[in-house]
């Protein structure tokens, strides 16, 4: 179904960029000195989208307010904030939580009987998209796309105890063993994690979970690992699939694409809320994202993803909302050696594609 005049597209931006390592830390000190420029990624994608769909179809509603600390381009006085201990302890408090909550009550309160468009960084926002419109159609009614690199539905302890037998047993292991902030992790809600709320809460019915690109899905041979903290990591996507979730590798959209098609062909929700996390084309066919651990797919490869959905949409069957998120505004839109970064050209046309065909 396409936006009409009594059903459109309400865009909405949020800026939390919580990303606790290093190099993203370097680089915040580093461009607040800098004139002001896109640092809203809602700002990039508009820029790149408003010029070619009719206004009677959407609304820009505005961006969530992030303490300036917390985004993309800190002040000057923030300086002292910006540090790896003070992002880690508001992700451990569910500080990450709390701005999906501010989300929910923004799409429940502001854009409702719409459809939500987020334009975002972290992509745990989209936890509280999607929860409201899980409240408002009903849980079974509603189904979740993710395309992405990583499935965000692993249990933080899982994640870190992986992470510490890579950090031990690889000697090209970028984690640093004596890192104090890969040990005594709580299980709190963030851009790894959200999913994993979502099912547990019940939010989300893991039969109507669908993940696209995923290249953190383990290979056979980590099955045999008999370290604890490896099976607890790959015992969770083993009960992600025993609920009913579908998962598509990478490799699948590379070799198999018609899998994608398959999968998808058995969506019976009336609903569907799409997610793009823009890592999906990191290293590839784009730079402009705050995850590049994966090479992605390219662009074509991303845009018959995108047709494959809007396909879903081509029937009975209604978008209730879509968002596009992990877009890093310091790296979007420069210019590199392969060329100019094309991150918010392909982000619009994946809206374009998917919400108003």
């Amino acid at each position: 179904m396409k936006p009409s005049a009594d059903r459109k597209i309400k865009f909405f931006g949020c800026s939390l960029d919580c990303d606790e390592k290093y190099d993203s830390i370097q680089d915040k000190l580093h461009i607040m000195k800098t004139a002001e420029d896109f640092y809203d990624p809602l700002d990039g994608v508009m820029a790149s989208l408003s010029i070619d769909i009719p206004t009677g179809l959407w609304d820009n509603t505005g961006t969530l307010s992030i303490p300036t600390w917390l985004g993309p381009k800190p002040l000057p006085g923030d300086r002292p904030k910006i540090s790896t201990e003070n992002f880690i302890s508001f992700i451990d408090g569910n500080g990450c939580r709390k701005t999906a909550d501010a989300a929910d009550r923004f799409v429940t309160e502001r854009i409702l009987p719409h459809i939500p468009c987020l334009i975002g960084i972290d992509h745990s926002v989209t936890g509280g998209v999607f929860s409201a419109l899980s409240r408002y159609y009903g849980c079974a009614d509603i189904s979740l796309i993710i395309i992405d690199s990583h499935t965000d539905a692993i249990p933080m302890s899982a994640l870190s105890g992986a992470v510490q037998y890579d950090a031990e047993t690889n000697p090209s292991s970028v984690h640093d063993l004596n890192d104090p902030f890969l040990y005594n992790r709580p299980d709190s809600y963030n851009a790894a994690t959200f999913v994993h709320s979502l099912i547990a809460e019940k939010q989300v019915d893991p039969e109507n979970l669908y993940f696209i690109g995923v290249s953190d899905y383990p290979e056979i041979k980590s099955l045999r690992i008999k370290d604890a903290r490896i099976k607890k990591y790959t015992q969770s996507f083993v009960r992600l699939k025993d609920l009913g979730a579908k998962i598509i590798t990478k490799k699948d959209c590379k070799l198999n694409p018609g899998k994608i098609k398959g999968f998808l062909s058995k969506i019976s929700t009336p609903y569907v809320y799409v997610s793009v996390d823009m890592d999906i084309g990191a290293g590839n066919a784009l730079e402009g994202v705050r995850f590049r651990n994966w090479k992605g797919l390219d662009e074509s490869q991303i845009y018959k993803i995108a047709g494959m959905v809007r396909q879903v949409l081509s029937g009975s069957i209604r978008l209730a909302g879509m968002d596009i998120c992990e877009i890093d505004p310091r790296r979007a839109g420069l210019t590199y050696p392969s060329g100019t970064d094309q991150t918010y050209k392909i982000a619009a046309n994946l809206i374009k594609k998917i919400a108003f065909n």
